[in-house]
Parts: C-alpha cells; structure tokens; sequence
C-alpha cells in the first residue's frame, strides 16, 4: 500500500492527483480499489451552487420516500459529553450508497479540533463493494451551511440584504459564506460569545466575500433589523428571541445542545417552521431537536406546528412564506441525504480531475 501522506489544513500545498494501483484480478481475489479524499482535495471539490442545486433534489427525494434514509445512532462519550454517530443512506437519483460516521464532542470548541469530525464511505448502490473513503468533516461544514442556503432560497424574502450570523466557528463560516450565493447580501452583522474571535471573523469575512461584515457586541444587536438569521452555536439558553426578530426574517438554526437550545418558544410558536425530516427533527435523541421537542413536551406546541419539510416546499406540495412580514424558520438536525448529495459530487469531481489516490483493500 502506498504510504499516508498528511495534509493540514491551510497549508500552501495543492491537493495531490490520484495514484493508482496496478491492474490485478480484483474480482477474483474478492478485493477492490477504493479511491481515498483527504480534507483539502474535498474542500478543493465541492462547488458551492452545484451542492444547492443537489440538495433540493436530495431533499425532494427525501420527502417523496424515494431515498433510504434509516434514523440516526449514536455510542456514548459520558465523559466528555461527546458520541459518535451512524448516518447511511441511499439516494438512487444520485446513485449514492454510503455512510457518514460522525462525531460530536462540543469541548473541542476553541481549540485546534473541530467539535464535529467525520468520514464518509461510499459503496457500489450495484454490487455493495466499497468506493471511496472521503474525510466527512469538511463536507459536513459545506452541506450544512449549503442547506440552510436552500432553506433561504425557498423561504427568506427576495431581497434580504442583512444577514446576521450568531457564533464564530466553523457553521458560522459555511454560512456566511453560502448565504451571499442565494441572496443579495450587502451587511453582515457577527455576534459570539468572544470579541476577539467575533472581530477576528467579521475581518475575515469582509476580506473574504468583499462585503461589509461588522462584529456586534450582542446577539440582540445582531438581529435588530436582519433579514436573514444564522444561528450555529452550541447554545444552553437561546440565541434567537422573537422579542429581538424583525418581522418577515428568515431563521435558521443548526445548533445543538441535549442540554439547552438557540430558539425560543415565542419564535417556534410565531413562525412558519420548516425542516429536513418530521421523523428526524422529532425523534428522541440523538436525531431530534430540543428547539422543537421541548416546546411539544411543555404543550407549547403540537407536531402539526411544522408545517413543512424542504423536500415539500421544492416539490411544490407544501407553501413557503405566504407574506412578507411573516417570520419563517428552518430547524435543522443534519440528514444523511445531505452528506450522500455532497459525496456524490465530490466523487465525480476527482474522477474527472483525477484527484485523489487509490488503495487496494
């Protein structure tokens, strides 16, 4: 086997062409080839618009039950209030069988590890055999923001220009950055828990994305006059407060905590609430959401209060905003539709490029 070569990220290095075995009998050996993506070739991959457009089909599919897409599980890390999570799936328009194995250790925040770490392996949908081995956490990023992105394209008014984005880490980037491909961005406001990561992110997005993008002291301050709402925090009490929201403002919310959440009551109660899958959003843990599960535990809401998934809204089964003051909310929990969609694309890509490099199992 070819030896590990390792890639940091940010490093000035270009993603290195695939390498490939000599031609044996594979099949008769019962052995294959599998095609390996390490985290710069990914992110060098995975075109932003094209995962939008992928993801409203997968999100289609999803809804309509014409994808595979079992309930999340999880393994316990107690002691860190950590787990690592199963997702597999199958979405035959895109001709992707695979399985993300994700984890979750939310003390990573703040320091060189991202709190969410992942591979993704896909797998022939015709025989079963083993494909190619990506690194999940940068698509992870990518996909998550992308479809909160979708999630405005459906939903947030037409000429949104002002989008906040409540926390500094990675989601807050992704998101940041595919909000301003759906939308007219011109202002983005950023609000955290710490000023010098807030600063240090409105630089770097306005560097970045040439918009004027301003760090705030407050997440209230954030959102007072926002047309576009990006919680990505690992909240205890909310970030988002329908007290604080403008009216017609699209939110969205990809945090998690077991233990608190990042949208209030009177916002669930108010908006037009979307999400990927009624199934996922309101399974127990470790798939569904405290923003919504907690409110239906306390009688705040029932399970009707959500109106609709993405799936329905691009199909056309389901309405999306109805008025331009009406606040509209997508809660998401991360589907494995997501991760096959994004998989799909940066496969295809290294192939035509030829990036990537091929073991032999």
């Amino acid at each position: 086997m070819t030896p590990y070569r390792v890639y940091l990220p940010g490093a000035d290095v270009k993603a290195p062409p695939v390498r490939r075995t000599s031609a044996i009998n594979l099949v008769d050996r019962g052995r294959c080839r599998m095609l390996v993506l390490n985290r710069l070739q990914v992110e060098a991959l995975l075109d932003v618009d094209a995962l939008i457009d992928a993801l409203a089909s997968a999100m289609a599919d999803l809804s309509a039950g014409r994808a595979s897409v079992p309930g999340r599980t999880a393994a316990l890390v107690a002691e860190r209030d950590g787990f690592l999570a199963v997702m597999p799936g199958f979405v035959p328009s895109a001709r992707v069988l695979m399985s993300k194995l994700v984890t979750l250790f939310p003390h990573n925040a703040g320091g060189p590890l991202p709190t969410h770490q992942a591979v993704i392996v896909a797998f022939d949908p015709e025989t079963g055999q083993p494909e190619a081995l990506l690194d999940g956490t940068a698509i992870t990023a990518t996909r998550t923001g992308a479809c909160s992105a979708l999630s405005a394209r459906l939903l947030a008014r037409d000429d949104a220009a002002v989008l906040a984005i409540l926390g500094t880490g990675v989601q807050a980037r992704s998101h940041a950055r595919a909000m301003c491909r759906v939308r007219p961005i011109r202002q983005i406001r950023v609000a955290g828990r710490d000023p010098t990561k807030t600063a240090a992110l409105a630089a770097e997005l306005t560097e970045g994305l040439g918009i004027d993008a301003r760090a705030v002291p407050s997440y209230e301050e954030a959102l007072h006059g926002a047309d576009i709402a990006c919680a990505t925090t690992h909240a205890v009490d909310p970030v988002i407060r329908r007290a604080w929201l403008t009216p017609g403002v699209h939110v969205t919310s990809v945090g998690y905590n077991r233990a608190g959440r990042e949208v209030d009551d009177a916002t669930v109660v108010d908006a037009l609430v979307c999400v990927e899958s009624r199934s996922a959003a309101l399974a127990p843990f470790p798939s569904g959401s405290t923003d919504l599960l907690n409110p239906i535990r306390d009688g705040v809401i029932t399970s009707d209060h959500v109106h609709a998934e993405l799936g329905e809204v691009v199909a056309g089964i389901k309405p999306g905003r109805t008025s331009t003051e009406q606040i509209t909310l997508y809660k998401s929990v991360g589907v494995a539709v997501q991760d096959a969609a994004a998989a799909a694309l940066v496969i295809a890509a290294a192939h035509k490029q030829g990036l990537g490099e091929e073991v032999l199992l």
